[in-house]
């Protein structure tokens, strides 16, 4: 079989993490990234803006922390409309006492880093217009520079909604970057087997892929040597949104095609609704459920 692309208009849906401390990991989503708790009980909370869920939040004590060599996640990527957004969210990390743990300048987008309460990574991020991307041998050619944080917090937009200071509707999971025991097979995973499309490599270390020509849906890192399979608390699955069912079955047979086990999977009230989500494990055990719109 010859594969299909993901259509352009494929996106990141939900990330879920398990957490130790709900109360203080949401508070931190909350005040800091800026996201609104759209739903919560005692063991889990629902996050996202006024119009769409981001972020759920499940607690998990009986489950250790990640063990330091355990595959999982290196951030998730919160995308802004723009630079005044971006701007207005480093006011609210500022004002929530957090950390950056950078700021850089990748030529495609401006991102600032930081760590949830549980080290979870993060990442607040404005993409430049796709004219801008810097471009070579036709995949984009993204660079770690530094970003002008000044700058950055002068140009914040300041308009925060009625409702506080929140992120804007139109915040979105822009990417998750994981990190990975090896490359290459996280490439035949995310590439031949699910049909992203490879954006960008750096060397035998690092890789990034993408639907629609973006500059990265996924990024999968080897930097920091991890050598063991997914375990403890931390990222347990992350959602690739496709726009209808015929994509979805297209995604199946693909991956199926690529020797993964495909289960489906419940839709968000429970009920099976067969071809409505796909469940999948990467070579790392990394959860990805297929979602159609």
């Amino acid at each position: 079989m010859t594969l299909s692309p993901l259509p352009d208009d494929t996106r990141l849906g939900r990330v879920t993490l398990a957490v130790s401390d709900l109360d203080a990991v949401t508070g931190f989503y909350r005040d800091a990234v800026g996201l609104r708790v759209r739903h919560s009980d005692g063991d889990r909370a629902v996050l996202g803006t006024a119009e769409r869920d981001l972020l759920v939040l499940e607690c998990d004590r009986e489950t250790g922390p990640r063990p330091a060599d355990a595959a999982g996640l290196f951030h998730t990527a919160f995308l802004f409309s723009d630079r005044g957004a971006l701007g207005d969210a480093l006011a609210r990390v500022r004002d929530a006492g957090g950390d950056l743990t950078g700021a850089s300048d990748h030529g495609v987008s401006e991102a600032l880093y930081l760590r949830d309460p549980e080290g979870n990574g993060v990442e607040l991020y404005r993409d430049r217009p796709r004219a801008e991307w810097p471009e070579s041998d036709g995949e984009v050619a993204m660079d770690t520079l530094p970003l002008d944080v000044d700058a950055l917090s002068a140009d914040r937009a300041g308009d925060a909604d009625a409702a506080g200071d929140s992120a804007p509707d139109g915040t979105a999971v822009g990417h998750v970057h994981l990190e990975v025991t090896d490359v290459d097979a996280a490439e035949s995973f995310y590439v031949d087997g699910l049909g992203f499309d490879v954006r960008q490599r750096w060397e035998r270390e690092a890789l990034f892929v993408a639907a629609g020509g973006y500059h990265h849906h996924v990024g999968l890192n080897t930097w920091n040597g991890r050598s063991a399979p997914a375990s403890g608390r931390g990222l347990s699955a992350f959602e690739v949104v496709v726009p209808d069912a015929n994509a979805l079955d297209s995604v199946r047979e693909s991956l199926a095609d690529a020797g993964v086990e495909v289960a489906d999977d419940a839709d968000e009230t429970g009920e099976d609704d067969g071809d409505a989500a796909l469940r999948v494990r990467d070579p790392d055990g990394i959860g990805v459920r297929i979602v159609a719109e």
